[in-house]
């Protein structure tokens, strides 16, 4: 009976997480995505309201260029206080002046926390 128990406990809560809507990595995934399509609203609601300035000058970055995201997988890796930490593998190819560049999401390690009870980018560390 205690084991059937433990296992209706762990289902719920499995489907307490279902329901909440998106997870660190994705919400990671919906920001460099939003990035990518230069869509400002977006990169808002894909960020922190502590990160929302940070995001509109990374949006400015990539105005003169042509990116597009390629391989973009995010995991969880781990955490550090309030935030869960998100890596990624993938990379964003740019266009500018007809020469590409690729720039590597590897090697950076996204900040993620809930904020207006959603998942959300709130920086790098």
């Amino acid at each position: 009976m205690q084991r059937l128990l433990v296992r209706v406990f762990i289902l719920a809560l499995a489907l307490a997480a279902c329901a909440s809507g998106n997870t660190a990595p994705q919400a990671i995934e919906a920001y460099l995505t939003a990035i990518v399509a230069k869509d400002s609203n977006a990169v808002i609601n894909a960020s922190c309201s502590t990160w929302e300035e940070s995001a509109k000058l990374e949006l400015d970055s990539f105005a003169a260029v042509t990116p597009t995201l390629e391989g973009l997988a995010c995991e969880a890796a781990g955490t550090d206080g309030d935030f869960t930490l998100v890596t990624c593998k993938g990379k964003i190819k740019v266009t500018y002046n007809n020469e590409l560049q690729e720039l590597p999401l590897e090697g950076r390690t996204y900040l993620a926390a809930q904020d207006g009870g959603e998942w959300r980018m709130c920086g790098y560390k």
